[in-house]
């Protein structure tokens, strides 16, 4: 069934929100009949091709996740066909080639995971593969993040990145691993992967790389949906609860980060009386719960924790920033991580001051882990604006615009160039 004649404007705009929403389901589903990462992709990179004509012909389809995972499987079964003895050299199927059933379809439910794309998820982040490959393997085919937006998460070139997500494709496919559903035992062992791709997944929708929009809802809501599911699969886990409360507690936030002009607004700025209550609410409790059942909280939970204190103070001026202060030493010890590192300066800067936060991040800069990456030069720069070192402080916002890709964080830079020039 279609939807009758369309523009070219309008079969671009179905297909563009075709790939947002159904590219997980779509190639989940092809990758069972392929058993090949590389093959799938490209069966379904030439579905979505292909909807560009036939739906500009035909019309739109009611069903466009349907009518795609059917062309790309179809597609799949077409090269198989045509290379009857590339069949030897595949990893295992989970099913052999054959009629699609209800779970197969955006909208199915299979067996085990409740969601194809968690389940894709948890196949991605197979033990086989390291930490960064698994993350950076799901990102692409799972979220459809392109490899430049990979890129920029784990702070390395595009080249850099391409060349990673080619090898570990590679390593599937020599290992012969197989495309299945992980059984209940196997969970927790890729549960650190899992949850570091969710949470890089809601951080590139909060914060979109590029482009001229702030928010990129659609994986704003895909992170969250995907979390929830993760919760309802794995109910004990303490770091579960931790991530879907920090997700909720940094979500709440979402309607005041822009003002009506556009302009971002910094935490200090925000209408606080506009953050969505209950998100928060269900965030809160979830951290202290994550809390409460471990004697070593994670890394999300003690994010969350941080979310916490700022979503409880009625004012920007009465954050708790000695507790903030405090969750960050005990979140680095965790978690030493370069950034990490560097939001924890900010808070040395509101707990001690500036001078000694400045020094911290000088530090960072000089040790050369951030390099290229765009929120040092920021925070940087703002340190030497309000110790009063304008020149300095100019210096090193022009560095954070030329690292600045998002329209909306640019910006907001060049407005503070502005404001430190004079």
């Amino acid at each position: 069934m279609t939807s009758g004649s369309a523009t070219a404007a309008e079969v671009s705009a179905a297909v563009a929100a075709a790939h947002r929403q159904e590219w997980a389901y779509v190639l989940a589903a092809t990758v069972r009949v392929t058993g090949d990462l590389d093959l799938a992709e490209e069966c379904v990179q030439e579905a979505y091709v292909a909807a560009l004509d036939g739906w500009a012909r035909d019309g739109i389809p009611n069903s466009p996740g349907a009518w795609l995972t059917t062309t790309a499987r179809r597609r799949a079964v077409d090269a198989h066909r045509r290379a009857a003895t590339l069949r030897a050299k595949l990893p295992l199927l989970i099913e052999p080639a054959g009629a699609m059933d209800s779970a197969d379809l955006p909208g199915g439910t299979g067996t085990g995971i409740p969601d194809d794309r968690l389940r894709l998820v948890f196949t991605c982040c197979h033990p086989a593969l390291g930490r960064e490959a698994q993350v950076a393997l799901t990102l692409r085919l799972v979220c459809g993040l392109t490899t430049a937006e990979i890129a920029q998460a784990f702070l390395v070139s595009e080249p850099t990145m391409a060349a990673r997500l080619t090898r570990a494709k590679k390593k599937i496919a020599a290992a012969r691993i197989p495309y299945r559903v992980p059984e209940p035992a196997e969970l927790p062992d890729r549960l650190a992967g899992v949850l570091t791709v969710l949470h890089l997944l809601f951080s590139t929708g909060h914060t979109a790389p590029a482009g001229p929009a702030l928010v990129r809802t659609d994986l704003v809501g895909l992170a969250l949906h995907l979390t929830r599911m993760l919760r309802a699969l794995m109910p004990d886990e303490a770091e579960v609860r931790g991530l879907l409360g920090l997700l909720l507690l940094t979500d709440a936030r979402r309607e005041t980060r822009v003002g009506p002009d556009g302009r971002l607004l910094l935490l200090e700025e925000q209408d606080r009386g506009r953050w969505d209550r209950a998100e928060i609410e269900e965030g809160t409790a979830l951290v202290a719960d994550a809390l409460r059942h471990t004697d070593r909280p994670g890394r999300f939970a003690l994010q969350g924790a941080i979310a916490a204190i700022h979503a409880e103070a009625p004012t920007f001026a009465q954050t708790a920033w000695s507790d903030i202060l405090e969750v960050y030493d005990a979140l680095l010890a965790t978690w030493p991580s370069p950034v990490v590192a560097l939001n924890r300066a900010v808070a040395v800067g509101m707990a001690r001051g500036w001078p000694a936060a400045l020094a911290e991040v000088e530090a960072l800069e000089a040790a050369g882990q951030l390099a290229g990456y765009r929120y040092l030069a920021a925070a940087k720069a703002d340190m030497l604006r309000r110790l009063d070192r304008p020149a300095e402080a100019a210096q090193a916002y022009q560095t954070a615009i030329e690292q600045a890709d998002n329209d909306t964080e640019r910006a907001f830079l060049q407005s503070r160039l502005r404001e430190v020039t004079g």
